[in-house]
């Protein structure tokens, strides 16, 4: 296992470049009482220099959604009587799949049954780059023997509590304390690059291990997780790889928020700041 300490760079944008040039990234989030979730993925996402942006939602949910940011476009998902996006948007999220480099799914889903063979047919999607976090985890992890079915490219972006869940559906075993050894284990089985959340995220691809070094309290706020999902897909969209977009991922939204922690007080963080102060943190690692 090779340990990582450099942080990858995003190539310079060529003058030629146009939106498409950029990454096209398709966002499955949302549902009705968690319409801020997908909107920051979105926004993030555009952030971090997804050059299109899509935010895919449940009906109800998608008017809010649009309003919050109009620099994304939208798709209306069928959904069931909850709010949540229904199993009779598969059709609809292949499609729009198909038309994209990378798709971020599940902030703010929610979880049913009929989410979960969402997401059991996305991850069977070959040469589908595809990014599960939050809800979308949450019911990745009632999915029995779902590692076996994996063929999409996998990045998972797991806080603790989810980690946990996925671990008691993955292993027969008491989950570690070291959290290298649980990314590491997590990585191995189901061929993912894990990004584990927390103070000094772990970044590992099964062959390549990194411990972040940005970051602070201020950012244990609800909906900074999105935004890391938004970064990571973006920069997985610009044409890094899953494991080097996770790095950079990581280092720039801790540097985001150490950013905003120095200007508004660790107490006051919010994650729309984490947003905000995107630009400062993607500046000063372009300069060093």
């Amino acid at each position: 296992m090779e340990i990582v300490r450099a942080v990858p760079r995003l190539p310079p944008r060529p003058a030629e470049g146009h939106k498409g040039t950029f990454g096209r990234v398709l966002v499955v989030a949302g549902s009705i009482g968690m319409t801020g979730a997908a909107a920051l993925v979105g926004r993030a996402a555009l952030r971090a220099g997804g050059g299109l942006v899509r935010v895919a939602t449940a009906r109800s949910a998608l008017p809010i959604v649009a309003s919050i940011e109009p620099c994304y476009t939208t798709l209306s998902l069928p959904e069931d009587t909850a709010g949540r996006i229904s199993a009779k948007a598969v059709n609809a999220i292949l499609t729009a799949a198909e038309g994209n480099d990378v798709v971020a799914v599940g902030p703010g889903l929610g979880q049913s049954t009929d989410l979960r063979t969402v997401i059991e047919t996305l991850i069977q999607q070959e040469g589908l780059r595809l990014l599960i976090d939050g809800d979308g985890l949450n019911n990745l992890g009632k999915l029995p023997g779902w590692p076996g079915k994996r063929k999409a490219d996998l990045v998972l972006t797991p806080h603790p509590g989810e980690m946990a869940r996925l671990w008691s559906g993955l292993f027969r075993e008491e989950m570690p304390q070291d959290r290298q050894q649980v990314a590491m284990q997590v990585a191995h089985l189901t061929q993912a690059t894990v990004a584990l959340k927390g103070a000094g995220t772990v970044v590992t691809d099964n062959r390549h291990v990194y411990v972040n070094t940005t970051g602070n309290p201020g950012m244990g706020t609800a909906g900074a997780g999105d935004v890391l999902t938004g970064v990571i897909a973006a920069l997985m969209g610009q044409g890094l790889s899953s494991f080097e977009a996770s790095v950079l991922g990581v280092y720039v939204h801790g540097l985001a928020g150490d950013l905003a922690a120095a200007q508004l007080g660790e107490v006051s963080l919010m994650a729309t700041d984490l947003v905000d102060f995107l630009p400062a943190a993607f500046q000063a690692v372009t300069r060093s």
